[in-house]
């Protein structure tokens, strides 16, 4: 359930500035995740070889094509803004599984500098060319923070939880295994063409 207009003191001051979010953390370039240290590969009591990692892929079909921006995700009232964070969430899984950047560069500030890296990382690696494997998708399970500030933007947060999966920045580099967990994705909102976009945002592990 979202709780309209309840402040939160970092983003709120953020939102008044020009800045936004610039003084207030950079995301990871992965996928939009925070960095983490691989763990340490599982050996094989036996042989002592490690043994391969395993994340359960989930169950998908090949998208026929982007997400389509519901009617309720349209227009700039809180509500919109609320269901604009939940389709612009499908737009991140939709290029993580096709390496197809556009439609969720199109739904971002030009200057959204985390969409950006986001953008980038999945465009090298994704489930596509065989770079990310496991539960990768990212659940929004509430949006309980929603506010307007007074440059005209909407901030707010979002609950996210992530299943374990594996990821390559290349063929050649080694194999990452990110554990599952949860998230809180702290974002901001700028109107464009009637409608919301996402203007800058961040994933804190929580």
């Amino acid at each position: 359930m979202t709780h309209r207009n309840r402040p939160t003191r970092t983003f709120l001051a953020c939102l008044g500035t020009a800045t936004l979010l610039t003084a207030c953390g950079a995301g990871s370039p992965e996928a939009g995740r925070p960095n983490t240290a691989p763990p340490s590969p599982s050996v094989n009591t036996q042989t002592g070889s490690p043994t391969e990692s395993t994340a359960t892929p989930p169950p998908s079909t090949t998208p026929s094509g982007p997400p389509t921006r519901p009617a309720n995700a349209n227009g700039l009232t809180l509500a919109a803004a609320e269901q604009f964070v939940r389709y612009y969430n499908t737009l991140l899984n939709y290029a993580a599984e096709t390496g197809d950047t556009g439609p969720l560069l199109g739904a971002s500030e030009a200057g959204c500098e985390n969409c950006k890296s986001y953008a980038s990382f999945v465009a090298q690696a994704n489930v596509a060319n065989g770079l990310i494997k496991g539960d990768y998708r990212e659940q929004i399970t509430d949006v309980p923070e929603l506010y307007r500030g007074d440059s005209g933007r909407v901030g707010g947060s979002a609950l996210v939880t992530v299943g374990a999966y594996v990821s390559q920045k290349s063929k050649s580099a080694a194999p990452r295994n990110i554990p599952a967990a949860k998230y809180k994705r702290e974002f901001a909102l700028s109107p464009k063409a009637g409608s919301w976009v996402m203007y800058e945002m961040k994933l804190v592990k929580q």
